[in-house]
C-alpha cells in the first residue's frame, strides 16, 4: 500500500508539474493567433504607452536605459501574457480552435478585420459608455417615479 501511495504521489506530482508548464505547442500557436489577428501589436501599443508615461515620471534616467528596458519588456512581457492567458483560452479554445483562427486571420477579410479591430473597438467603448450611462439614466428615472 506504501508503494502504491508513493507511486500516486509521484505520479500526482507528475502531471501537475506538466500542467504548470503548460503546452509549448499550444503557447506558439496561441502566440501566432495573437500575431496575426492584431493583439500583439496593441499588447505592444500598451507597453509603449506604460513606458511613456514612466519616463514621464522619472526624467532623470536616461534614454538608453529605457531603450534597452523598452526593448526587454517587449519581449518578455509578450511571453509572460501569453504564459498567464493560455490557461484561460485552453479552457475554451482547443489547438485545432487556434489554428483555425489563425487561418481565418491569415485570409483577406481576416487580414482586414485584424486591420479595422483596434478602431472598431475604440469606437465601441465609446459607444458603450453612452450606451451604459443612457440605461443607468432611464433606470434612475423609472426609480425616481416609483418614489426611491
Amino acid at each position: 500500500m506504501k508503494k502504491f501511495t508513493c507511486t500516486m504521489m509521484l505520479i500526482l506530482t507528475c502531471v501537475a508539474f506538466s500542467n504548470a508548464q503548460g503546452n509549448p505547442e499550444y503557447k506558439a500557436k496561441l502566440k501566432k493567433m495573437f500575431e496575426v489577428s492584431g493583439s500583439e501589436k496593441s499588447y505592444k501599443v500598451a507597453i509603449e504607452q506604460m513606458f511613456t508615461m514612466f519616463k514621464q515620471q522619472k526624467t532623470t534616467v536616461p534614454d538608453s536605459i529605457w531603450q534597452q528596458f523598452q526593448g526587454e519588456f517587449l519581449k518578455t512581457s509578450l511571453d509572460d501574457l501569453v504564459n498567464m492567458l493560455e490557461p484561460v483560452y485552453s479552457k475554451s479554445l482547443s489547438q485545432d480552435d487556434l489554428q483555425q483562427l489563425i487561418a481565418f486571420y491569415q485570409t483577406p477579410i481576416g487580414v482586414k478585420y485584424a486591420a479595422k479591430t483596434p478602431a472598431i473597438m475604440q469606437e465601441s467603448m465609446q459607444v458603450g459608455q453612452q450606451w451604459g450611462m443612457k440605461i443607468a439614466n432611464e433606470f434612475q428615472e423609472k426609480l425616481k417615479a416609483k418614489g426611491y
